[in-house]
C-alpha cells in the first residue's frame, strides 16, 4: 500500500528496476529474502535473519538510529544489499474505510486530508497516507485509507540513507503477507493470522485488498514462558517441549497440553472476537460483509502441532497452514530451499520480494 504512496511522494528512479531484497523488520530481527528469475521460474537466491539488539526498535519505533544503522550497514556488507523493499510496522499504521462524497470533489488526496483527523489521533499535516479505491456509486467513492505518522517514515528513510541502502518501496506488513499466501487473482475473503514470537497480527483480506488489521501482544514466546514457569525448566528446554508436544494430548504430556491450551485459548478468543464482529456487523454502507472463506495461519509458531486443527474444531471453520510458495514455485515439482517452519517466518519478506515480479 505505502509502496504507491512512497512513489507519489518520493518518486523512484528507473534504474531501481533491479532485483531487490524483501526486508521484514521487527523489534527483534531483520529477515531478508532475495528472489531471482531462473530458467525454472522464480527462485530464492539468498535469505537469512539478523538479530537486532534489544532496545533499538520498540513497537515499530526506532529508538536508537545509530544502532539500527550499524545493523543495516553490517547486513549490507555481509549480503551485498543495495535495493530493498521494506515492511512498515503494523502497530504504527492506521487503516480505515472512507466514503468520500463526489459532489464538489476536485482532488481525492485533498478530500481525504480534510477527513483524516476524524479517523486518526494525529494532525493531518503530521501524517503520510495512501488509499485504494474499493468501489464507487453516483454519490461516493469508497476508499480504504492507510495513514502513518510522518516521523515514522522519515526515521526509516534516514537509517537506510545513512546505511547507503536504497529503498524501492514501503508497504504494510499485512499486504506483503497477503501477496505471499493468497493466490494471485484470488478475490475471496480470508482472515490471515500471523502468529509470531512476541505478537500476532490478525488481517482480513477481501478482493485482494487488506481491509482490517489488528495486532495482539500474544506470541509463541508467551507459550514457552508459560511452560518454563510451570515446570521450572530453562527457556530452551521449554521451547523444545513445546515443539515436541504441541496441542496433542497423550498420557505423557497431559500437563504440557493443558498449559499450552490455556495460552492458545487466549489467542483463539481474540480471533473469534474479530471473526464474529466481521460477520455480525454491516459495512459502512449498511451491507452484509462477505463471508470469511477460511483462516490462513503463518508466522514462526503457526506450525505448532495441532494448532490449526484446534482452531478449526473450536471455531467450526476451515483453518489451514499458509503456503508461502503459492505465487512463487510449484512445490510438487520443486523443493524450496527453506523448510516449512522457516518459510512460515519469512512470509512478509517473501511477499515484499514478490513486488519485483509484475505485482506493481
Amino acid at each position: 500500500m505505502f509502496s504507491n504512496s512512497y512513489k507519489r511522494f518520493f518518486p523512484v528512479p528507473k534504474f531501481l528496476a533491479l532485483p531487490s531484497f524483501g526486508l521484514d523488520i521487527s523489534d527483534e530481527s531483520i529477515k531478508f529474502v532475495e528472489l531471482i528469475r531462473s530458467k525454472e521460474g522464480i527462485r530464492v537466491n539468498r535469505y537469512g535473519e539478523k538479530k537486532i539488539p534489544a532496545g533499538i526498535i520498540e513497537s515499530g519505533k526506532i529508538k536508537n538510529s545509530k544502532g539500527m544503522e550499524d545493523v543495516l550497514t553490517s547486513l549490507r556488507k555481509e549480503e551485498g544489499l543495495k535495493f530493498v523493499r521494506v515492511s512498515l510496522p503494523e502497530e504504527q499504521v492506521y487503516l480505515f474505510n472512507l466514503n468520500l462524497e463526489k459532489l464538489g470533489l476536485d482532488n481525492i488526496k485533498e478530500g481525504i486530508e480534510l477527513s483524516l483527523e476524524e479517523y486518526i489521533p494525529i494532525p493531518a499535516q503530521d501524517a503520510i497516507f495512501d488509499y485504494e479505491l474499493l468501489g464507487e456509486d453516483d454519490q461516493y467513492l469508497k476508499l480504504e485509507v492507510a495513514a502513518i505518522p510522518k516521523n515514522i517514515i522519515e526515521s526509516y528513510l534516514s537509517i537506510f540513507k545513512n546505511s547507503t541502502i536504497s529503498v524501492k518501496s514501503f508497504e504494510l506488513e499485512a499486504q506483503s503477507i497477503a501477496r505471499a499466501v493468497v493466490k494471485n487473482g484470488d478475490l475471496e475473503t480470508y482472515m490471515i493470522v500471523d502468529f509470531g514470537e512476541k505478537r500476532t497480527g490478525i488481517f482480513i483480506i477481501s478482493k485482494g485488498v487488506v481491509i482490517f488489521t489488528s495486532t495482539l501482544d500474544v506470541g509463541g514466546v508467551m507459550l514457552t514462558e508459560m511452560i518454563e514457569k510451570n515446570f521450572k525448566i530453562s527457556f530452551e528446554e521449554a521451547e523444545k517441549r513445546k515443539k515436541e508436544c504441541g496441542l496433542r494430548r497423550s498420557a505423557e504430556n497431559t500437563e504440557i497440553f493443558s498449559v499450552l491450551l490455556n495460552g492458545v485459548s487466549i489467542l483463539r478468543d481474540e480471533i473469534v472476537k474479530h471473526f464474529l464482529y466481521w460477520h455480525t456487523h454491516k459495512d459502512e454502507e449498511g451491507k452484509d460483509r462477505p463471508v470469511i472463506k477460511k483462516i490462513i495461519l503463518c508466522g514462526g509458531d503457526s506450525n505448532l502441532v495441532g494448532l490449526s486443527e484446534y482452531f478449526s474444531v473450536s471455531m467450526k471453520t476451515n483453518v489451514e497452514i499458509a503456503n508461502v510458495w503459492v505465487n512463487i514455485i510449484d512445490t510438487e515439482k520443486h523443493t524450496p530451499d527453506m523448510n516449512i517452519d522457516q518459510s512460515l517466518t519469512f512470509a512478509t519478506a517473501l511477499g515484499l520480494a514478490l513486488r519485483d515480479f509484475d505485482y506493481d
